[in-house]
């Protein structure tokens, strides 16, 4: 199984993403996102157990001054001014020795600095449950529902849960509609996968020359391998190769996407949770 992550600091890169403006000017840049999240136990009894997971991001579009002197749509993306500010809610209750139900609060707010519409930015929440059975030492499965409620929207998917060691240094792990992983333990410190995780972006942004609000959205899969190190009993590294598929974008007024899918590249550094 995947390494238990109680702190965790990752940069991600996404070179070469091609973005054409209102003046009519193409301008190439890396997407960039630096995330820190944190754990923390509030409870832990026999059949319950409740965590708490603060999260912040700040994500930016790498792209230079416009020459046409008009870089308010630039502006609103680049210079580390989209924000988003989180917390995670999670918990665990046994049913008996071989099932549990696991639940996952998240609420957030996602925007711009900019233009200050960060503050404006209303909450977006995201609830999940589902009941997992562990059928053998080797197995187990789950399903449930997952609802989120964004920008005017709302979204209801189905959750299923498949992890599976088919040998003692190989498995499946799926979690969906987030991830599909095949893993290989090359040795106790050493696991590689190969990996597709989605990833889904909202900020909250201002129209130009208005005073009405839109959003910058984008939904992502990242595809490729991911190399997991532990470097001491308490650190831990992985690193991330290959490629990010766009699968649906949102710009803000005077945007447009030209290539938006492209190579990715991530580092991740963590803490694991002590041990007594």
């Amino acid at each position: 199984m995947s390494p238990s992550k109680w702190i965790t600091f990752k940069n991600t890169q996404a070179p070469g993403r091609v973005y054409a403006f209102h003046n009519g000017e193409y301008k190439t840049c890396t997407q960039e996102d630096f995330f820190v999240k944190a754990w923390f136990p509030l409870m832990h009894k026999s059949r319950f157990s409740l965590l708490v997971g603060p999260q912040y991001r700040t994500e930016q579009l790498e792209l230079t001054k416009s020459s046409s002197g008009n870089d308010y749509p630039i502006k609103q993306l680049s210079n580390w001014n989209l924000r988003s500010i989180g917390l995670d809610i999670k918990s665990l209750i046994t049913v008996d020795s071989s099932s549990w139900i696991l639940t996952n609060f998240n609420i957030n707010q996602s925007g711009s600095l900019f233009d200050g519409s960060h503050a404006q930015a209303p909450l977006n929440y995201t609830i999940m449950g589902a009941y997992i059975k562990k059928n053998s030492p080797n197995k187990e499965f789950g399903f449930g529902i997952l609802a989120n409620r964004g920008f005017n929207t709302l979204t209801v998917l189905p959750v299923f849960v498949y992890h599976y060691n088919y040998s003692k240094k190989a498995g499946i792990e799926i979690n969906l509609p987030y991830k599909i992983a095949w893993r290989y333990n090359l040795s106790p410190s050493d696991i590689i996968y190969l990996k597709a995780e989605g990833l889904t972006r909202s900020y909250y942004i201002k129209c130009i020359d208005t005073d009405s609000y839109t959003t910058f959205r984008k939904l992502d899969v990242d595809m490729g391998v991911y190399y997991n190190r532990k470097i001491t009993k308490l650190i831990g590294v992985e690193l991330f190769g290959g490629y990010r598929k766009n699968l649906t974008s949102k710009l803000p007024d005077g945007v447009k996407s030209i290539k938006t899918s492209g190579m990715a590249f991530s580092m991740e550094l963590y803490i694991k949770p002590p041990r007594r």
